[in-house]
């Protein structure tokens, strides 16, 4: 679980970045989700952006839980169509000796 004052902090430091990925009129596509994930795995934080033409049969948090939810990474924020995701990275084990 993420803190209040760390969830604050990433939203400050993303208040000015533009979204790096652009959810289209197809929705939280496979394709989507793999490359939110991918982001993820290299950034710990995505900023996704919701086109108006993907929100006909959802809003945009509940796009945004089930991609979080799929992506197995924690919902920092959404506001209006965009939203925050984080998931930290994996620890590298240790290699025995």
């Amino acid at each position: 679980m993420i803190s209040s004052k760390a969830k604050n902090r990433m939203k400050r430091e993303l208040s000015l970045e533009k979204p790096i990925i652009w959810v289209g009129k197809e929705g939280a596509s496979l394709q989507t989700m793999n490359e939110i994930s991918r982001q993820l795995e290299k950034r710990k934080i995505v900023k996704v952006r919701i086109l108006k033409s993907a929100l006909k049969d959802e809003s945009a948090k509940e796009i945004a839980l089930k991609t979080a939810q799929q992506t197995e990474s924690t919902l920092i924020d959404v506001r209006g169509h965009t939203f925050i995701l984080h998931k930290p990275r994996k620890k590298r084990s240790e290699k025995p000796l």
